[in-house]
């Protein structure tokens, strides 16, 4: 009789920690998004809680996805900026990336070859780890000419077709030029604009999602 109850112990007890262990691996199974870009990505002038990634995260956690959006968003960061500290942003686990960068090499007037070349590199990296990414472009201000802003706007379906990252032609869609969903200076969105942003980008970034799992 001792020898059934101890057996039956033992069998309780690896069911609790396969139970455990089964609860563990769901937690940790989360997939991890990093938004990687600059001052629109890292949320200037807002709130935590109204920055893009959090409010990203939210809202694909509503819609029932398990995921983690990390903000790896730097303002005033150029393209090449971005290249420089991709590797340390990347860190040990990273199941896809949405790139938005470019804005402040436009507005500062950074020749749009040297631009490309800094993106070419970031995708470059990351299709060599087999990150999927979104690609998230930006169109180019009127003021900058007809020859600066046709190659500059030809940056990001090139690249995008080059490494065939999912594109989404304009970051600011939607938002750009409207008074109500920007804050003074005209350039970054306010907590409105962010969830314009976030509502027209969901379906592309639901796709990239697709793609993370496709590749596990």
């Amino acid at each position: 009789m001792a020898e059934r109850v101890s057996s039956h112990v033992a069998w309780l007890l690896v069911a609790l920690t396969i139970c455990v262990m089964s609860t563990t691996v769901k937690a940790e199974a989360a997939t991890r998004i990093l938004a990687f870009g600059d001052s629109l990505t890292a949320g200037f002038n807002l709130p935590a809680n109204a920055m893009f990634p959090v409010v990203l995260e939210r809202r694909l956690r509503a819609a029932g996805h398990d995921v983690e959006v990390v903000n790896a968003g730097v303002s005033g960061d150029t393209a090449q900026g971005g290249l420089e500290r991709l590797d340390w942003a990347l860190g040990d686990k990273v199941d896809a990336v949405i790139v938005e960068l470019g804005a402040n090499d436009m507005l500062r007037g950074i020749d749009p070859a040297l631009t490309e070349k800094s993106l070419d590199e970031i995708l470059r990296k990351l299709s060599q780890r087999k990150i999927p990414v979104l690609l998230a472009g930006m169109l180019p201000a009127p003021g900058l000419g007809k020859e600066y802003g046709g190659q500059f706007a030809a940056i990001y379906p090139r690249l995008a077709h080059k490494y065939n990252a999912i594109l989404y032609p304009f970051f600011l869609d939607g938002v750009a030029g409207d008074g109500a969903l920007n804050q003074a200076d005209g350039m970054h969105p306010t907590r409105a604009g962010v969830e314009v942003i976030v509502e027209r980008m969901l379906p592309k970034v639901v796709e990239l999602l697709e793609r993370a799992k496709a590749t596990e």
